[in-house]
């Protein structure tokens, strides 16, 4: 007589879990190549060496991707714990390239074998992440006064050192990084008012009350360039003469654009910094309203993303994290924009991901990284919960 086994019900293997590289949020990929090929397009028909931009442009890119898939695969939490060897990271670059050599009057290169590091660049993303992690350690302190200094102090430090390097551009986009983390983690709009009080004090301080009684914290060309831009065609020393080119570029494209050789502006040498500063100037002087439409559209895309990670984040420190990198994105564009139509101080503030250098495309897709990395685990994280409730 045998004895027969009982009869158990098959147990269905769990569904496999995807992978993380396959939960990215696709439309923030296809916003930055999007505007990654619209660089190399327009980088195309600047100059005699475009093809060596864009050749250049295209390794930053490759780079620049990879990194960011790289780092959309870790859990960005870890990083809050090395929030004082990052901070200190910041700190050494931008004093270490004090004493590098200059380039074109400026000190902001560290010289490297096969790149330029910019250090201020790198640290627009290391002060996100570092004082993104000192704001959440003080999140049940966020309403005490003493809390917004200590943020806007740590934001303000590494400003105050760039701007000598000179490098004005990036020391304001660290202010507007540390004034975005107090908004986002939830700062009382008391005290945000106070600190924007005092920064519209401290401007004028700077461009007009100390110039008036011959104390002069900027250089010449610096004031020039801060308040040129109100009355350009006023200007003595013809300072910001690149914003009448500028203009000139943007209404000979018209609508559709004259095209690469019909670019005067930027085949005769009139716009300056055409593959850098001014590479919005040069979209709508070839490609016109629509090419510039198309640019515009693609950032839209990137500030959308971007806030709608923001609300998904699984804790605070996500939340910051993508707060500071809206703020930096959103801040560079508007400048840059502003500055090339005439509405802005030209400050040197690149187009994140249009205008050429190493550094400033492989920062941003930092950064995107991050964001990537937000939104995997926001929706792991809302899976897990999912799971929990089913079972």
């Amino acid at each position: 007589m045998s004895v027969s086994t009982p009869i158990r019900p098959v147990e269905e293997p769990p569904p496999p879990r995807p992978r993380p590289l396959l939960r990215i949020d696709v439309v923030l990929l296809l916003a930055a190549l999007g505007l990654a090929m619209c660089s190399l397009i327009t980088l195309k028909g600047v100059g005699r060496n475009a093809h060596y931009y864009v050749e250049r442009q295209a390794i930053y890119f490759g780079l620049g991707l990879a990194v960011a898939l790289v780092l959309a695969r870790l859990d960005y939490s870890r990083l809050r714990e090395y929030k004082y060897g990052l901070y200190a990271v910041m700190i050494a670059l931008n004093l270490v390239v004090l004493g590098m050599p200059k380039v074109q009057g400026a000190a902001r290169w560290i010289p490297l074998p096969f790149f330029q590091l910019q250090s201020s660049e790198f640290g627009k993303v290391l002060l996100i992440v570092a004082v993104s992690a000192f704001a959440v350690d003080r999140s049940r302190r966020l309403h005490e006064p003493r809390t917004t200094v200590r943020i806007i102090l740590l934001s303000i430090l590494p400003a105050i050192m760039v701007i000598p390097q000179p490098d004005l551009g990036t020391g304001l986009v660290y202010v507007a990084i540390g004034f975005a983390i107090l908004f986002f983690a939830g700062t009382s709009w008391k005290q945000l008012t106070v600190l924007a009080v005092l920064g519209v004090v401290g401007i004028v301080l700077v461009l007009v009350v100390l110039p008036a009684t011959g104390h002069h914290l900027l250089k010449p060309y610096q004031m020039q360039r801060l308040t040129g831009f109100l009355h350009p065609s006023h200007d003595p020393r013809n300072a910001t003469y690149n914003i009448t080119e500028s203009l000139t570029a943007l209404g000979s494209g018209g609508k559709t654009g004259v095209g690469v050789h019909g670019a005067t502006q930027v085949n005769l040498g009139y716009l300056p910094a055409p593959n850098t500063d001014f590479i919005f100037a040069v979209v709508g002087e070839t490609y016109g309203f629509a090419g510039a439409a198309v640019v515009l559209s693609l950032y839209a895309l990137l500030i959308w993303r971007a806030l709608r990670i923001l609300t998904m984040a699984k804790n605070l420190y996500g939340t910051l994290i993508a707060g500071g990198v809206l703020a930096m994105l959103m801040f560079q564009v508007f400048v840059n924009a502003g500055m090339t139509i005439g509405i802005m101080p030209i400050t040197g503030v690149p187009l994140p991901l249009m205008s050429y250098g190493g550094s400033s495309v492989l920062v941003t897709f930092i950064a995107l990284g991050l964001l990537q990395s937000i939104y995997i685990q926001a929706r792991m994280t809302t899976a897990s919960k999912s799971r929990g409730l089913v079972s």
